[in-house]
């Protein structure tokens, strides 16, 4: 793994003081797998999603995740995040967003 960067570091340290933030906890696992680091990134998205189940940020965390796994060609996974998220984007009222993760299914057909 490479070394960690600096935001990764702050955004650590952010989360020691607040760690149900989910704002901090999906921008830590963005981090993540920006940095290759695909293991903990999707790991940080799964508990986000799993632990602040209603949380706006959990319609972002399964559209990464889904986005993730299309990327790495598991596509039985990326069909269950994004369909996890289209549901809470339509119960959250994110049509846009809906849209979009829609958009990426449509890939895997």
């Amino acid at each position: 793994m490479a070394e960690k960067s600096s935001r990764r570091q702050i955004l650590e340290r952010s989360l020691a003081d607040d760690p149900d933030d989910p704002f901090l906890r999906y921008g830590l696992a963005l981090q993540c797998l920006g940095e290759s680091d695909t293991r903990e990134g999707r790991d940080r998205l799964i508990a986000l999603i799993a632990d602040l189940p209603d949380a706006p940020e959990t319609v972002a965390a399964c559209q990464q995740l889904g986005q993730s796994y299309l990327d790495s060609h598991d596509f039985e996974l990326a069909r269950q995040a994004l369909e996890a998220g289209i549901a809470k984007a339509q119960k959250q009222g994110h049509a846009h967003a809906a849209a979009e993760m829609n958009g990426l299914l449509a890939q895997l057909d």
